[in-house]
């Protein structure tokens, strides 16, 4: 594998430089020098914030886009041998890595290096702990899959010592990395377009955890089943964390403020240590702090400064975020698009003043979508009304006949009014005529829903 010199910049090509990924690896090797071109389908806020810290943004993707001067092309999981600047850089004999690979590489070059792994919560976590780490003024460079406020955006170059990133089990893409600190928040069936089965992705998890340096430790959610299968014949330490109380890392003392917000004092190995007040809603941000708050503690940074991380951190982009009113029906966007988060963030709902909770839920590939039918239908029908929206494919194409009016009944045979519409438009306009006041509309989905909320906001 070609090995980058990160002492010397050179011209690097993204291919798909416009997603939330790439778009930070560009930005992150512009601000160390490198000379940075990338294409992708369309322009956006990301790659317009890529342009102006000095890359070429080129808009569609042509052979013509890889010119004798690059020295290396980075694509991501998306890009095939049939695209044609894949072909071009092949032909020309360039150097060429995917984006874990390059990602990979590039957290070799810090003493202290991070990786938050888990089927659900790596966003939030990830970002908890950036605000620990910034709180201990310890200037890490942060990587983070979600438009984080303390930050500006989805990264942050630091000094050369901390490199803190989520790790992604998708295509094994987490296989990549050799972190310092690993974190496994929890295991589940996903992705299941890669994956035979939950034993293969059991297989892939400890795979990453032995990737965990010589010295290091890994931070393991207790609740996961058979940890020691995880575990077994790692390099490093282990700590568990988990709400069961015989942890290293639990919580005691919990209470839910009016918007479900947890309070708790962390315990360490039976000592009760400090006691946090989060600002995001949800038992599930109980474990997640719980993570963060281990890290923090085997990483010797101080009590304080966990406090003041914590305490600061307000959520990311589209993590059961508030957008708004109208007509008196408030609205929360949320990224949930896998059964265990739906149920999360609905039980998280029921806490936040409300009268009845309507989620307009966009399933997001089809795959997904038919390995988890009847779990999709049991999450959902937590809320009182349910809108469906047609499939978001992502890199798909239909061809398992998924189709949303029938999940809509089997909400309702749940005992759930359920709807499917088609198109955003006839969405808003249902949910102009049939909202009532006191409302919680939640928009659900990890593609375009958002949108809607969006758009019934702006009274368009």
């Amino acid at each position: 594998m070609y090995k980058i010199n990160f002492q010397k910049p050179i011209h690097i090509h993204f291919i798909g430089i416009g997603g939330i990924s790439m778009s930070g690896l560009a930005e992150i090797v512009l601000k160390e020098g490198f000379s940075v071109s990338g294409s992708d389908n369309k322009a956006s806020d990301l790659t317009e914030r890529l342009a102006q810290h000095g890359a070429q943004i080129l808009i569609g993707q042509r052979a013509e886009n890889i010119t004798p001067d690059v020295d290396l092309v980075v694509y991501t999981a998306a890009i095939h041998p049939d695209n044609p600047e894949w072909q071009a850089a092949d032909a020309a004999g360039i150097p060429m890595l995917s984006r874990a690979q390059f990602l990979g590489q590039l957290m070799d070059n810090y003493a202290n290096s991070i990786a938050v792994a888990g089927t659900h919560g790596k966003t939030t976590t990830t970002s908890m702990i950036a605000h620990i780490l910034l709180a201990a003024d310890m200037d890490p460079t942060i990587f983070v899959g979600g438009m984080l406020k303390a930050i500006g955006g989805n990264i942050r170059v630091g000094g050369p010592d901390v490199f803190l990133t989520e790790a992604c089990e998708y295509t094994n893409s987490f296989l990549n990395f050799h972190p310092l600190c690993s974190v496994i928040l929890n295991i589940e069936e996903d992705h299941m377009d890669f994956f035979k089965d939950l034993a293969d992705i059991r297989h892939s998890f400890h795979r990453f955890a032995a990737g965990t340096r010589e010295g290091g430790v890994l931070i393991l959610n207790s609740g996961i089943d058979s940890p020691e299968e995880i575990t077994a014949d790692l390099p490093c330490r282990v700590v568990a964390f988990g709400v069961r109380g015989a942890e290293d890392y639990t919580a005691a003392d919990v209470t839910f403020s009016e918007t479900a917000c947890a309070s708790f004092t962390w315990v360490r190995r039976g000592e009760p240590r400090g006691h946090v007040t989060l600002s995001v809603p949800g038992s599930h941000n109980v474990a997640n702090a719980l993570a963060a708050i281990a890290f923090a503690e085997e990483s010797g940074i101080s009590e304080d400064a966990i406090l003041r991380g914590l305490q600061s951190f307000g959520g990311t982009a589209r993590r059961f975020e508030y957008k708004g009113a109208f007509r008196g029906v408030t609205v929360i966007d949320d990224y949930a698009h896998h059964p265990t988060e739906i149920r999360a963030t609905l039980t998280a709902a029921k806490n936040y003043p409300h009268g009845r909770i309507v989620c307009v839920f966009q399933p997001h590939t089809y795959t997904r979508t038919k390995a988890f039918w009847k779990e999709f239908a049991d999450a959902l029908s937590l809320a009182d009304v349910v809108i469906l929206a047609d499939v978001y494919a992502a890199r798909e194409t239909d061809t398992l006949g998924i189709h949303m009016e029938n999940l809509a009944a089997e909400i309702r045979r749940r005992g759930t009014e359920s709807h499917y519409l088609s198109g955003f438009e006839s969405i808003e306009h249902f949910i102009v005529k049939n909202s009532l006041h006191n409302d919680l509309l939640i928009t659900m989905g990890a593609g375009d829903i958002y949108r809607v909320g969006e758009s019934l906001l702006s009274g368009k």
